[in-house]
């Protein structure tokens, strides 16, 4: 399974490039529907895959978690995505990827692995209502391959968030607030309804106006009308807005384009970027500097995301 995974190469090019590579994967041929769906993960965030180990059942812990293992010394979590999914399937899943996300490791248990691909998020689309509602909220971009195979990204926030008893909850106590900010506009971007939540809740603790948009391409819509209003208006687009959030992964266009077109639109000039992203290795980092970004925080950290808003739209207060 390693070999696999040494196909990907010159990952750091793909900064502001607005492509991505991903990992195929399915989950077993639904007794249902009798199909068998096809399924993508970023490769940024998988560690590595292999044949599933032995797993130690654990108490307590939601219906889809399948136990824990043992990796190297330290404890991981393993969650069976067809069973989370409510994909019934026959087959025992043979196959576990391990991921990072925010710096903690789990694995997910999947049936087959297929390949790596490399895409443009121009081709990830938002996905229908149909298969929204269908798949749960679960799935957040969806794309067609050139053989017709349908591939969709899971929404693995959502998935770790509920498997592993995330709180998402907000210490209001642990969130900056200064009467200041009440004056200040942030436009955040994020394809994850979880991750939307706990920001929208963290701003609102801070008493921080915001506008929104569910990816990149939306943003950038957005904020180009925004520039046109300021136009009109005979204001700089930094007197409407602050502060501009962004996720890395987003369907259509992502992070790192995002910061990439506001940084070479003199019409932005002077609001800062700041990238939000459970992408927590310090590469990631490395590649939103290069296209301009001005500060990073990890997902699900209310109290640190407060704290680097706050750091921002003060210091010109």
């Amino acid at each position: 399974m390693s070999d696999l995974l040494k196909t990907i190469d010159a990952r750091t090019k793909l900064a502001g490039t607005n492509k991505l590579e991903i990992l195929l994967f399915t989950l077993g041929v639904d007794q249902r529907s009798g199909r068998r769906e096809n399924f993508g993960i970023n490769v940024f965030k998988v560690r590595e895959v292999m044949r599933t180990p032995e797993i130690t059942q654990a108490p307590e812990m939601p219906s889809s978690v399948e136990g824990m293992v043992s990796l190297r010394g330290t404890l991981v979590p393993v969650i069976d995505l067809a069973r989370y999914a409510g994909i019934a399937t026959e087959s025992r899943p043979e196959i576990m990827i391990v991921t990072e996300y925010n710096g903690h490791t789990q694995g997910f248990l999947v049936e087959a692995v297929d390949t790596i691909l490399r895409l443009d998020w121009s081709s990830m689309r938002v996905p229908p209502d149909m298969l929204l509602t269908q798949m749960g909220g679960l799935v957040t971009a969806v794309t067609e391959l050139d053989n017709n195979k349908l591939v969709m990204m899971l929404d693995v926030e959502k998935v770790l968030a509920e498997t592993t008893q995330t709180d998402q909850t907000i210490d209001t106590s642990m969130v900056v607030q200064d009467r200041e900010l009440a004056d200040k506009m942030v436009f955040f971007a994020d394809d994850s309804i979880v991750a939307r939540r706990q920001i929208t809740m963290t701003l609102e603790a801070m008493n921080v106006r915001y506008q929104h948009a569910i990816n990149g391409k939306r943003a950038w819509d957005d904020l180009q009308r925004l520039a046109h209003m300021a136009d009109m208006q005979g204001k700089t687009v930094k007197e409407m807005v602050q502060l501009v959030l962004t996720d890395v992964e987003m369907p259509e266009m992502d992070g790192y384009m995002l910061t990439k077109l506001i940084k070479s639109d003199p019409r932005f000039a002077g609001i800062p970027v700041l990238m939000h992203s459970s992408l927590s290795g310090v590469s990631n980092q490395k590649l939103g500097q290069s296209v301009g970004v001005d500060g990073y925080v990890s997902k699900f950290e209310p109290h640190k995301l407060s704290e680097m808003i706050a750091g921002f739209l003060l210091k010109d207060a």
